[in-house]
């Protein structure tokens, strides 16, 4: 779903700055907004621009605050952005302002000729001026205690400390006016609080005896600590209701956001208890739930009691491999990523309410090299969280939410000359951050001596067009987004031979204009219609739309038109016009377009006013299906009219009490069933369809009843857990109506026909998860389902090195997989025969058809293959006779049979044979039928069964048939074989004369 393409491009971290020595960057962070970063040095702060990228201020410390305050070590923004909080080596807190500069470019042109300036097309996210900004020391904290992390926060800067081992946090620096606008007279620090690390203030801590080594605050309000023991919370801080909340002006309370082009002073003036306040009169504590535990091994425990005793020798040094350095959370998924000091990667669902801990699942890291890793020292999850990236010591790679690791630099050759290899990434990294859009992550490498300028690389990403919009269009095909344009796999309209050639180039690759991205850049929404003619993409604001058949985009004429909304809630193709959720000067809307015509607000074909925000849109057939933030789920009829086309409200249901989150609904549709369709009113549909959503990770369905006053309620039912993807055929071929398709990582699991699984007899009985009818296994990731061809794309990540190149280049390649037998083998062991052919009827005009049977049939008689033939025999004595029953069906049984007899060990051909029958009379039935090609198949079996008789008579009698029909390549692998068979050539010479080739030298010279 995420794989990495092109190269990484390579910042040059020197400062363009006079007599400005060249030292490491120990660090880097994003802003809030991610639109900038700063990159920190020891002894100086650089803000960059992410797009395009380039500094934009350096503030160097003085000599005299290096020996006092100590070098830098860390650095983190205020959530507002307009300061930064330096963590030094001597524990001191720096604090930096920022003050955004408004109506001016950091960078100016020099100073030419209007005609000699040169004239430049910006890219992607490069037409916005380069905001100027300048940075500022504002002062200096000392802390009491050695600062182990800060983590600033809207109106405090908390931190933990060691010595004594607490949790402290102050208010920021307010400022009183005097005289002047500008003119600010601070005043003191006002009161902090401390909250000492002990059984008293911190019962819930599993050893009280620890430091807090990093505090992490997510931006959806997730507080996490990392303990000196490895150990890792959910914590939150339980305020009193009654305290007095510091006053904010509401005038200038957001003005220093991050690239806003306001004032920076956002200051709390509120009161605060003062320093003085014992630790006994606090009016608010800490919260907190273990979500990392391990077992400390007895004789460490031991060790510890003895050393705190203080008797006997200093205990031998124990690391605990599982001890946590790095929490990565996913309130998407629900889900916690542990990175450990051996290099492990735990993943943890979130802990229920007074439950136990979830167990974790170790992820594997492929390592085809045995290369160290070290310990983990960065991980972060994409803002739609679909994949976590992870940095190690001595690499990195990319998962996806299940656990599937999806590029790696484990696995690229040392074939390069170190001398000139510039992707110092590939072998270490201490830091990095998605950037906004997820298309590219901002790697900061560790420092080699070869190269010690260019630590920081931004290496670019193809996305899965469903992480943002996972409509069932999209997946249709399989859809790419990357960062300036789509890629469309077009191998469902080739011929079948080339969806399953590797090296068949079936992508189309779409180009967003230069004039929309430049300014509405990144790509947030993409949609494909339902024939992959036509494409919509929704940038920052507005929307564009492509036709492949002309090859032409449709933007709005009108930039103020464009710039005036912005695409909430996602984009659906109804035939030739676009449904688009949009907002509108905090309003909320669904608009129609029509491809046919320019786009402009004069233009909209219907529009429909909502009250709440569109979480997300979905079409089945004409009906169209809202699911908005209040948790609210309406369904429109698309009527088209005489002159334009209107949508039509027929119903609205609410799903309080049944989905707790509306955000975290991924995917939405509803199977409708079969009288309904056939004879209901489609108004009605509401009231009887079950409806499929995923939430987070899980896949369920909500079944509809009706209670004593025919008021409709779901009862829900989860299908599975840890879902990456879904697909759901409605229109599905055969047996694969209303069938449900979902990624876990592993492999495909297939529902067959959902709507006929029993839901429980009561809430309370319903199980985790429904039990699948088909578990197909993958080696790569998968994008798309060819329903009508038998087969699921996907792709895999490729890196490739060159020794003359000094870089590592990247590309995806895509993969198939045909699923026809998987299917087709369920229904055989279940005895099912009937819908087995059925099924298959649909397929059997497939230039791959028959190699899908013999996959069957291979797997069938190879399913012993684990457990021991005497176990197999009795589990296939039903599941063979059934698939040679199922075999009888179709024309291609005897070739089936042969070719899978060739591919088999020898020893179970008696077994396979026992049941299909002599392969002397399938030889007959070959030769009888004119099967020629066939027949010499089965020769190859009857002699290694040892059934021909030493004259030969069999392949005597198939070369002959051979020769009638002119079919001199079988004539000639025919001696080939009778020579291979005999030595001494006797074998060979009576079948030339009892032909009489040697007599007919027409036939010798065509032989």
């Amino acid at each position: 779903m995420y794989f990495p393409t092109s190269a990484a491009r390579q910042l040059s971290t020197v400062p363009a700055l006079p007599d400005v020595p060249l030292c490491n960057v120990l660090y880097s962070e994003p802003s809030p907004r991610k639109s900038l970063f700063c990159a920190l040095t020891k002894d100086a702060l650089t803000i960059w621009r992410v797009r395009p990228s380039a500094p934009l201020a350096h503030l160097a410390r003085s000599e005299t605050s290096l020996i006092e305050h100590g070098d830098n070590l860390a650095a983190t923004w205020s959530p507002d952005g307009s300061r930064i909080v330096i963590q030094t080596t001597f524990s001191f807190l720096v604090l930096v302002t920022v003050d955004y500069i408004p109506d001016t470019s950091a960078y100016q042109p020099p100073d030419v000729a209007q005609g000699a300036q040169p004239n430049f097309l910006a890219g992607p996210g490069e037409g916005l001026a380069l905001q100027s900004l300048s940075l500022a020391f504002e002062g200096v904290i000392c802390a009491e205690g050695q600062v182990l992390s800060v983590s600033p926060r809207k109106y405090h800067i908390l931190f933990s400390t060691s010595s004594p081992p607490a949790i402290q946090r102050i208010p920021w620096p307010s400022y009183d006016e005097s005289d002047g606008e500008n003119d600010y007279t601070q005043r003191s620090l006002g009161g902090y609080d401390t909250w000492v690390l002990n059984d008293h203030e911190l019962p819930w801590l599993v050893d009280s005896d620890v430091t807090v080594t990093k505090v992490l605050h997510s931006p959806v309000g997730v507080e996490t600590w990392i303990t000196s023991d490895g150990r890792a919370y959910f914590v939150r801080l339980q305020e009193n209701a009654q305290m007095e909340k510091p006053t904010v002006d509401p005038d200038n309370e957001d003005e220093s956001r991050d690239g806003d082009f306001g004032s920076r002073r956002n200051h709390a003036n509120g009161k605060r208890r003062s320093s003085g306040d014992s630790p006994a009169s606090h009016e608010h504590h800490w919260q907190g739930t273990c979500i990392h535990n391990f077992k400390i091994p007895r004789w460490v425990q031991k060790s510890r009691h003895v050393e705190r005793d203080g008797s006997g020798e200093r205990p031998p040094i124990y690391v605990e491999p599982r001890r946590a350095v790095e929490v990565a959370v996913n309130a998407r998924f629900s889900l916690v990523a542990v990175g450990t000091y051996s290099g492990s990667i735990e993943f943890t669902a979130f802990p229920a309410p007074d439950g136990p801990i979830p167990m974790p699942q170790t992820i594997d890291v492929p390592n085809p090299y045995n290369r160290p890793r070290g310990k983990v020292s960065k991980m972060e999850w994409s803002s739609d969280g679909y994949v976590l990236a992870v940095g190690w010591e001595h690499g990195w790679a990319i998962f996806s939410v299940a656990g599937r690791c999806l590029a790696s630099g484990f696995g690229v050759d040392d074939t390069v000359d170190s001398e000139r290899f510039q992707d110092a990434f590939m072998h270490g990294v201490k830091d990095f951050f998605w950037a906004p859009g997820n298309f590219e992550l901002v790697v900061l490498a560790q420092s080699t001596p070869n190269h010690p300028d260019g630590q920081i690389f931004i290496l670019p990403f193809a996305k899965s067009a469903t992480t943002s919009q996972h409509s069932p269009d999209n997946t249709r095909y399989a859809f790419l987004q990357m960062d300036d344009r789509a890629l469309v796999y077009r191998g469902a309209d080739q011929p079948d031979m080339s969806v399953i050639n590797p090296e068949s180039d079936v992508w189309q690759h779409i180009k967003v204009p230069q004039a929309y991205l430049a300014s509405n850049w990144p790509i947030r929404y993409s949609a494909l219609s339902n024939d992959g003619r036509l494409v919509a993409i929704a940038g920052r604001r507005g929307l564009i739309h492509y036709s492949s058949t002309s090859g032409r985009w449709k933007l709005f004429s009108s930039i103020t038109q464009e710039q005036a909304f912005a695409v909430k809630g996602g984009l659906l193709w109804f035939h030739h016009v676009l449904i688009a959720g949009v907002e509108v000067s905090k309003s909320h809307q669904i608009r129609l377009y029509s491809r046919d015509q320019e786009l402009s607000n004069q233009n909209v074909l219907h529009r429909e006013m909502i009250s709440s925000p569109v979480v997300i849109l979905s079409l089945v057939d004409n009906s169209l299906l809202v699911y908005t933030a209040d948790n609210m789920l309406s369904h429109y009829l698309i009527i088209p009219t005489t002159e334009s086309i209107k949508l039509h409200l027929c119903g609205s249901i609410t799903f309080n009490g049944i989905i707790a989150v509306p955000s975290a609904v991924r995917v939405l549709s509803w199977m409708i069933p079969s009288a309904q369709k056939q004879l209901g009113d489609p108004v009605d549909d509401l009231a009887v369809a079950t409806v499929l959503m995923m939430v987070g990770g899980q896949l369920v369905l909500l079944r509809p009843r009706k209670s004593g006053n025919q008021e409709v309620k779901y009862d829900m039912q989860i299908f599975a857990d840890r879902i990456e993807f879904c697909w759901i055929h409605l229109r599905g071929i055969g047996a694969l109506e209303n069938s449900l398709w979902g990624y876990d990582g592993q492999g495909i699991r297939v529902w067959l026909n959902a709507l006929a699984i029993e839901p429980p007899s009561s809430p309370d009985e319903a199980p985790q998860s429904v039990k699948e009818s088909v578990n197909i296994p993958l080696d790569f990731y998968p994008l798309s389902v060819l329903m009508d061809k038998g087969i699921i794309i996907g792709a895999e990540h490729e890196s490739v090195t060159r020794v003359n190149l000094p870089f590592v280049m990247f590309r995806h390649a895509t993969s198939s997989h045909l699923f026809l037998h998987h299917v087709l083998r369920h229904y055989l062991e279940c005895g099912h025969v009937r819908e087995a052919v059925l099924l298959a009827t649909h397929y059997q005009h497939l230039v791959f058809f028959g190699h899908a049977l013999e996959i069957l049939l291979h797997t069938v008689v190879e399913s012993d293959a684990a457990t021991g033939s005497g176990e197999a025999t009795n589990a296939t004595a039903t599941t063979l006779p059934a698939v040679v029953a199922f075999l009888d069906h179709f024309d291609v049984a005897l070739d089936v049979v042969v070719g899978c007899a060739r591919k088999t060990e020898v020893t179970r051909w008696r077994q396979l044979f026992s049941v299909v029958g002599n392969p002397k009379s399938l030889f007959e039935t070959c030769l009888n039928s004119g099967r020629l090609k066939t027949a010499g198949s089965y020769l190859l079996v009857l002699h290694n069964l040892e059934q021909l008789d030493e004259n030969n008579k069999d392949s005597i009698r198939l070369l002959q048939s051979a020769i009638d029909a002119q079919d001199w390549q079988l004539c000639r692998e025919l001696l080939r074989f009778l020579h291979s068979i005999d030595d001494t050539g006797m074998a060979l010479r009576h079948a030339l004369a009892q032909t009489s080739m040697t007599e007919d030298s027409k036939v010798l010279a065509a032989a």
